[in-house]
């Protein structure tokens, strides 16, 4: 090609997508657009979109895998430990009556999450690992749908998802990120709720900028936030040991005291728990982007809901240390009273830790939420426009923008 065929085919382009992005080609055959074989790796598996690890000159863009298994472990650790570490020990209190089967729920909903049961096996974790190395495209559930019931209930779960699950989660943690942040910069009269909004909408803006700018800026803030947060919860662990070994350990008699003994209550209990573990599934709705996931899903899985349950059982114990169950239930800010008592001058960490989950938490949701409206848009289920990606940066940006727009 000539310079000025070059020249001519740059303005073109630039013409036809005025926004510098191409829509993702899901077609399965192995030659480029332009009529170029695909590499060995594709033409044996006849899979184009998942097999190639990055696009060609002159072929269709594909997402890079770039997510490794520290990012996944990020990713799913980072999504799942949001507020609902400091907001459901109440909830799980007040239903089960007592310490020792509130544990005992705590320990069963992380089994769940991980292992499931016979019936359950399809919608847990272990699972969606085998799922995500059968069946390695984006979408997570979305894809899972499309290969085992047809377009139908995919489109209904996409259409469900994307226009009101995916954007009222970013909103809700947004709003308890900004909440805990505005509150670190205001007096005992309280912050006023147009404030709060405000800081809301900035951050929303914040996570949208990061992520549609670079896949890796956006896993690093997520690598970055989520050590940041298991580094909070081991402060608060650290507290807790530090007054068992000074003695507090008043509140762990009589496990048992005032369980309830209504089936309602318990199942409500596992509503609770089980809200403080979603997002376990994050990982699966990347499944294009990451290296190697044959291997890596299973391994983040593995790594990632143990750690989240052992977090929740020592944070849960570090409570008890400090304020008996009683407490807890009519308290609404469990770890800032927690950080008040235990930490002394340094009980600012705890608000912090709060802010900084919270973020990552809507970081790595917004990350995983933009694939799935991708995927979807990808085969006709939304609009072909939330199909395309960056030409340069390899982000599925229109589908990230849908997502914070609605």
């Amino acid at each position: 090609m000539t310079n000025e065929r070059k020249k001519n085919s740059t303005l073109w382009n630039t013409l036809r997508y005025p926004f510098a992005v191409f829509r993702y080609n899901n077609n399965n055959d192995t030659n480029g657009d332009d009529g170029s074989e695909g590499d060995g790796e594709t033409a044996s598996n006849g899979k184009n979109m998942l097999a190639r690890k990055l696009s060609t000159k002159g072929d269709t863009l594909y997402l890079e895998r770039r997510v490794g298994l520290f990012s996944g472990v990020a990713l799913i650790v980072g999504t799942m430990i949001g507020s609902g570490i400091f907001v459901s020990p109440t909830g799980l209190l007040i239903r089960t009556g007592s310490i020792g089967l509130s544990f005992i729920i705590w320990a069963a909903c992380g089994a769940m999450s991980l292992l499931g049961t016979s019936v359950l096996s399809k919608l847990r974790a272990l699972a969606y690992a085998e799922l995500g190395t059968m069946n390695p495209s984006s979408g997570a559930e979305y894809a899972y749908l499309m290969d085992a019931f047809g377009p139908m209930p995919a489109f209904l779960f996409s259409w469900i998802s994307t226009l009101i699950l995916k954007p009222s989660q970013v909103a809700i943690i947004c709003l308890s990120f900004a909440k805990y942040a505005v509150e670190a910069f205001v007096d005992e009269c309280g912050s006023s709720d147009y404030v709060v909004k405000i800081v809301a909408v900035l951050s929303i803006l914040i996570i949208t900028y990061i992520n549609c700018y670079s896949v890796n800026l956006a896993t690093g803030v997520q690598n970055a936030f989520t050590a940041a947060k298991l580094v909070a919860v081991f402060v608060v662990v650290a507290g807790g040991v530090y007054k068992i070994i000074q003695g507090r350990t008043e509140h762990f008699r009589n496990y048992f005291e005032n369980t309830t003994t209504s089936m309602g209550d318990v199942a409500t209990a596992f509503y609770s728990g089980l809200w403080a573990y979603d997002g376990w599934n994050n990982l699966n709705y990347v499944t294009e982007e990451i290296k190697n996931p044959s291997k890596n899903i299973p391994k983040a899985i593995y790594i990632s809901i143990p750690l989240v349950t052992m977090c929740y059982l020592l944070v849960n114990v570090a409570y008890l240390t400090i304020m008996s169950p009683d407490e807890i239930v009519r308290n609404e800010a469990v770890a800032v009273t927690f950080g008040i008592r235990a930490l002394g001058s340094i009980a600012w960490v705890i608000p912090l830790s709060i802010t900084i989950s919270t973020f990552g938490s809507a970081n790595g949701t917004l990350f995983a939420a933009g694939r799935l409206c991708f995927a979807a848009s990808r085969e006709g289920h939304l609009m072909h426009v939330l199909s395309y990606i960056h030409i340069k940066k390899l982000t599925p940006m229109p589908s990230i923008i849908f997502h914070v727009s609605e």
